[in-house]
């Protein structure tokens, strides 16, 4: 990482600008032109130093009060097809794959989705079932019961 990438970084670590042209802001709190920005934050990207530049939504303040992670024991020889089928779905936020600890827990696929309502949830959780055809052996939705304080990679100035 060059000392450019690391100002970078500790300038987007509250989140980016909240403007039209959030490169162009770094870019004038830098001295560097938005193209440059742009392009050093693709460059780190292709260099695994982030993986991504996203939005964090509160979704509570959007109206989705129903959090429900569905875990899936999925059959391991479909697990890398399938579980990228269900992180393409839509309504999926997250999605991956995490090792099983038998006896205790068989679920090796999670799959976040958000709701207004529990029936919501729990049909999106459906149409995951569908996708994942006779792969899946079984699943549960565990359902968020507070809100924890989301944050990413912070460096020290």
């Amino acid at each position: 990482m060059t000392d450019t990438d690391r100002k970078l970084i500790l300038a987007t670590q509250a989140g980016l600008p909240l403007v039209a042209n959030p490169w162009a802001e770094l870019g004038k709190q830098l001295q560097m032109d938005a193209d440059d920005v742009l392009a050093r934050f693709q460059a780190m990207q292709q260099a695994g130093v982030i993986r991504r530049v996203a939005a964090v939504p509160d979704h509570y303040r959007l109206g989705y009060r129903y959090n429900g992670m569905t875990v899936w024991d999925v059959h391991d020889d479909h697990i890398a097809e399938l579980g990228a089928a269900v992180g393409e779905l839509p309504f999926v936020s997250h999605c991956y794959r995490r090792p099983r600890h038998l006896p205790y827990w068989s679920f090796n696929l999670f799959a976040m989705v958000h709701g207004t309502t529990r029936e919501e949830v729990e049909s999106k959780a459906t149409q995951i079932r569908a996708v994942l055809g006779d792969a899946c052996r079984q699943h549960t939705i565990l359902y968020s019961s507070a809100i924890l304080k989301k944050t990413g990679l912070r460096l020290r100035k």
